[in-house]
């Protein structure tokens, strides 16, 4: 890395003008930005395009408008408003963030750096974000925009997310980030990320800080950030579980780790469709693709299973509405459940 092309000031107030003429000024979470909405967001805005998660944030708002509310839903309740959002984790981690600042901080949401780290789910970007968003605090953030734009910027090369490209990432945020006019800041940050310093076709020409940009003044911007090493995504093959009797349907919940963690999905065997005995026959298939591999599943219709765990229980077809459901297993009993149901 060459040496930073601007100070810290002139870059905070270059970026601060760009993004209050160029910049995003009415996303819903914007409007009242109160710690909890920002938090919501943020957790929903983790690994989501921001056109997706606009309908879900309105619509999570309308049923959870407060901390309060969110800590009184079930987990039921909370997993049918995010399916679809994909990485179930963090609804989880948003419950169990309300749970903690009604309980353990009296209602009352930190204001400080360290105690916003606290917050279950909360990490050092989500913590930055509503320091910066919610009080227009001092906050750091570093996400797939920021790393973007300084590893541009700055002429950083090596991997985004090794240690030590992470390690000169957050030391530049830390040092960039200003003591006031920190939510124009972190907005402009964003924003220049996801409009101008795009990952594909950026649009230098309208970019502000195109004369100092050492990945434009050298001429790799294609080059910046450098990309990871292309892996081999891996198709793995699944055995679900049919089984309905006097129009309701067999579910069991998932553990709360590892995927689809806490949702109602159609159970899920390890055996070979052959050991369930002489009547088991196919319902259909899906497919699903995760991060690390694709999902090849199979549907199995059997009439019974023997004894029943303490994880599956009968519902109702047209109860299954109002679950929480992986998308793929939801758009399968879509297809296949009875008429009549």
């Amino acid at each position: 890395m060459m040496h930073p092309p601007l100070t810290p000031t002139s870059f905070q107030q270059r970026l601060i003008t760009w993004q209050q003429t160029h910049g995003r000024h009415d996303l819903p979470w914007q409007q009242d930005p109160t710690p909890y909405r920002v938090l919501v967001s943020e957790i929903m805005l983790q690994q989501t395009q921001v056109a997706t998660v606009i309908p879900y944030f309105e619509r999570w708002i309308a049923s959870f408008p407060t901390i309060e509310a969110l800590a009184a839903a079930t987990e039921d309740e909370v997993m049918n408003h995010w399916q679809g959002l994909g990485y179930y984790s963090r609804a989880r981690n948003l419950r169990k963030a309300a749970l903690y600042i009604t309980e353990e901080c009296g209602g009352q949401f930190p204001d400080q750096l360290e105690s916003l780290l606290k917050i279950p789910g909360v990490g050092r970007y989500t913590a930055g974000a509503i320091a910066s968003f919610a009080y227009n605090a001092y906050g750091p953030i570093v996400d797939g925009n920021v790393k973007r734009l300084f590893c541009r910027f700055f002429g950083i090369e090596g991997v985004p997310g090794t240690s030590q490209v992470d390690k000169t990432l957050w030391h530049l945020a830390e040092t960039f980030t200003p003591t006031e006019n920190n939510r124009a800041f972190a907005q402009g940050l964003l924003d220049m990320g996801a409009t101008v310093c795009k990952p594909k076709n950026p649009i230098c020409d309208d970019c502000s800080f195109q004369p100092e940009c050492i990945a434009y003044q050298s001429n790799r911007v294609d080059q910046l950030p450098t990309p990871k090493p292309k892996k081999t995504i891996p198709t793995r093959a699944g055995q679900f579980l049919w089984i309905e009797s006097d129009g309701k349907l067999l579910l069991e919940k998932r553990a709360d780790n590892g995927i689809w963690g806490a949702l109602w999905c159609l159970p899920q065997i390890h055996l070979e469709p052959k050991q369930l005995g002489d009547h088991v026959r196919l319902k259909g298939s899906f497919k699903h693709t995760f991060t690390h591999y694709k999902l090849d599943a199979k549907v199995w219709h059997v009439d019974s299973l023997g004894e029943q765990t303490d994880n599956q229980q009968w519902f109702p077809f047209e109860a299954c509405d109002e679950l929480g459901l992986p998308t793929p297993i939801r758009k399968f009993l879509t297809r296949n459940t009875p008429a009549s149901a």
